[in-house]
C-alpha cells in the first residue's frame, strides 16, 4: 500500500514539473514574439526620420543655393562693377566703358556709279571719279581724349624721434597688416591721403577714420595734421567709402 502511494506521489510530482515547464516555454516565447513584433515599428519609425531628415536638408540646401544665385551674386557683380567704374574714370581710362562700334556702322552705302546708270561720261572722267576717295576717308579724325596726367606721389622724409611736432601716425588696413611712419604736426594733412595711395588703397575708393569717435578723417590744402586733430601719436582706420556718399 505503502508502495502504491509512493508511485502515485512520484507520477503526480513528474506532471506538475512538466506542465509548469511547458507553461515557462510558452511564457519566453510570447515575450520574443511581442518583443520582435515591437522592434519592427521601432526600425520604421527611425527609417521615416532619416528620410525626413534628408528630405529637409536638401530643402535648405535648395534655399541657400537659390538665395546665392538669385541675390548674393547679382549683389556682389553690381558692387564690383561700380567699382570698375570709378577705378577707370579714376584713372582716365572710362573709354574703356563703351561698347564700341563695329567697323563701318552708320557709314552710307556708296551712290551707284553713273556708268553702272548708263551714264555718258568718258573712260577718263570715271577713272578720275573712281580714284576719288569717299568722304570718311578724308574727313579729319575726332581728337583723342587727353590722357589725365598721373601725379607722382612723393612722401617727405620722416623727422627723427626728437625732433620738435614730431608725431607718429599708425594705420590700420583692411589686409590686417599695420604700418607707422612719423610726421610733423605742421605738415599739410593730404599728406596722409598721399601715403594711403603709397600703402596701396586708392583714396577715391578709401579714406582714413578716426578710432574713436569713428568718423572720416577732414583732410584739405589748409588744414594741417595738428588742425585736424593729429598732436600725439594716433592710431587711423583704412576703410572703404561708401558709393553714395562719393
Amino acid at each position: 500500500m505503502t508502495a502504491s502511494k509512493t508511485i502515485v506521489l512520484c507520477g503526480v510530482l513528474s506532471l506538475s514539473l512538466f506542465c509548469l515547464a511547458s507553461v515557462k516555454n510558452s511564457t519566453m516565447g510570447l515575450k520574443g514574439a511581442l518583443l520582435l513584433a515591437g522592434r519592427v515599428p521601432e526600425e520604421e519609425v527611425k527609417r521615416k526620420r532619416e528620410l525626413a531628415r534628408k528630405d529637409q536638408q536638401e530643402k535648405h540646401s535648395e534655399k541657400a543655393n537659390s538665395y546665392q544665385e538669385s541675390v548674393l551674386r547679382p549683389r556682389q557683380e553690381s558692387k564690383l562693377k561700380q567699382r570698375e567704374e570709378r577705378f577707370y574714370r579714376m584713372t582716365g581710362e572710362s573709354w574703356k566703358l563703351t561698347q564700341g562700334q563695329p567697323l563701318g556702322e552708320g557709314e552710307s552705302p556708296e551712290p551707284q556709279s553713273q556708268d553702272e546708270e548708263g551714264g555718258s561720261d568718258t573712260p577718263n572722267q570715271q577713272a578720275v571719279r573712281r580714284r576719288k576717295l569717299p568722304e570718311s576717308a578724308t574727313r579729319a579724325p575726332p581728337q583723342p581724349e587727353r590722357p589725365v596726367e598721373k601725379r607722382v606721389v612723393t612722401l617727405p622724409e620722416e623727422p627723427a624721434d626728437d625732433a620738435e611736432g614730431v608725431v607718429r601716425v599708425a594705420l590700420r588696413c583692411p589686409s590686417g597688416r599695420t604700418v607707422q611712419r612719423k610726421f610733423l604736426k605742421s605738415e599739410n594733412s593730404l599728406v596722409l591721403l598721399d601715403w594711403l595711395l603709397k600703402t596701396g588703397y586708392h583714396p577715391a575708393i578709401y579714406t582714413v577714420c578716426t578710432s574713436y569717435p569713428r568718423r572720416p578723417l577732414d583732410t584739405g590744402r589748409d588744414l594741417t595734421l595738428a588742425d585736424v586733430g593729429i598732436k600725439m601719436d594716433t592710431v587711423l582706420n583704412v576703410e572703404e567709402k561708401d558709393p553714395s556718399m562719393t
